[in-house]
């Protein structure tokens, strides 16, 4: 949006002093449509910082960062309010978030203002009453709204016994793996990973450290150069299209819009997406038995729609989601990968999302969940590896999560931990 001719060693410069300033390292010359998602967020956000505004809006801006970072922009945004006079909107979920970093608290409800307060009278329970209009357990909904587990001792929300791993056999392991990409570029760095059946895994880290590849990795969407990945003790063929689906994997991606639906398609069509075949007779699709076999996974996960035929851009975001999740979980997969399950849904989505990650977990599903949001993590898994640079850089049990050490991890320091089994 600049005028005037280009001058790229300025701008570098200009980029690298804003990235020390508030924490928010980039690689200036990377294409953009190569970031993931949340590297694409920090792009903006820097695109924003270096224009001097007089108001910044931050929406989310932490889903991309450390603990640490995100202390380190909180702190930087409070010296320009302070020191500079500019004004700062912060929009977060997190209460946390919201009870360190701001002044004041406007919280809305279904598209209305429902209340206003100073944030040194507002506590964490008061907040989250105020946003879902009724009494919560902060407890069961903490990673709703972002709040931490910094107690090690506290039992999570899993079934499961925190201080033990589920014993069930390994039903995901990559031993070695190694994939390049396109620009000659290491995206996963000899990785090794294990998920038992019964256990959800999360993987943690700032976005753009392999996570996306991983995913696509799982997906069948990415081949390797080394190493190899095996379901349930079978070696499967990584970039085979349909190969991981067929060996037992299923898949939340983590666009949703980019790769786990047809907008323009009905419920129904992107229910049954992944095995049109078995809906059909002689290549043909039989639409009978698709919609009543939709009209019973839409009961099953109770979608808001229309009914089958409905348009799947008639759909709020969480429902797209619970769409993509019934179609993955009525192949009875033996792996589930959620990649980012919760971006951009509301609480009540949030809520329902987690509580279907830990019935497939109980159910004996091997879940591998890839997520930038640590409270999320915190909150359902019984173990967490950090990746940093594709590569899993420690591993910790949940029941024994050091928060410093997790962030330092994250971070990139102490690359040379322990390797994960």
């Amino acid at each position: 949006g600049d005028v005037g001719r280009l001058d790229p060693a300025a701008v570098r410069d200009r980029v690298g002093d804003l990235s020390r300033h508030y924490g928010l390292a980039i690689e200036p010359d990377a294409r953009v449509g190569d970031l993931p998602a949340g590297m694409r967020q920090r792009v903006e956000i820097i695109k924003c910082l270096r224009r001097d505004p007089q108001t910044v809006i931050f929406d989310e801006p932490t889903s991309v960062l450390t603990p640490a970072e995100s202390e380190q922009l909180f702190e930087a945004l409070r010296r320009v309010v302070d020191e500079e006079g500019r004004a700062v909107a912060l929009v977060s979920h997190k209460l946390d978030e919201i009870l360190h970093a701001t002044d004041e608290v406007t919280i809305m409800r279904q598209g209305q203002v429902v209340e206003r307060r100073a944030t040194a009278d507002s506590d964490a329970a008061g907040l989250a009453r105020a946003m879902v209009g009724r009494p919560v357990s902060l407890r069961s909904e903490r990673a709703a709204f972002g709040l931490a587990v910094t107690d090690p001792t506290e039992t999570p929300a899993t079934t499961a016994d925190p201080t033990t791993t589920p014993a069930g056999p390994a039903a995901l392991e990559l031993r070695g793996v190694r994939a390049v990409g396109g620009d000659g570029r290491i995206l996963l760095d000899d990785l090794d990973l294990e998920v038992r059946a019964g256990e959800i895994v999360g993987v943690a880290g700032v976005e753009g450290n392999g996570q996306r590849p991983l995913g696509d990795l799982l997906s069948s969407l990415l081949h390797v150069t080394a190493g190899e990945v095996r379901v349930a003790g079978t070696p499967v063929r990584c970039g085979v299209a349909g190969a991981m689906a067929r060996a037992g994997v299923s898949i939340i991606p983590e666009d949703r819009h980019d790769s786990g639906c047809v907008l323009e398609m009905t419920v129904a069509e992107n229910l049954f997406l992944a095995d049109p075949h078995a809906m059909a007779r002689r290549g043909i699709l039989d639409r009978r038995r698709v919609n009543e076999q939709a009209a019973r996974l839409i009961e099953t996960f109770s979608i808001s729609c229309a009914g089958p035929d409905a348009p799947m851009w008639s759909l709020s975001g969480g429902n797209q989601q619970r769409v993509v999740l019934a179609r993955e979980l009525s192949h009875d997969p033996a792996v589930l990968v959620a990649a980012q399950p919760t971006r951009g849904l509301d609480v009540g989505a949030i809520e329902y999302m987690s509580e279907q990650l830990r019935r497939a977990a109980d159910q004996g599903v091997a879940v591998l969940l890839i997520s930038t949001e640590l409270e999320e993590i915190l909150d359902l898994a019984h173990r967490v590896v950090v990746l940093s640079r594709g590569r899993a850089v420690g591993s910790m049990a949940r029941h024994e999560v050091d928060i410093e050490r997790l962030g330092l991890l994250m971070g990139g320091a102490d690359a040379t931990a322990e390797r994960v089994a």
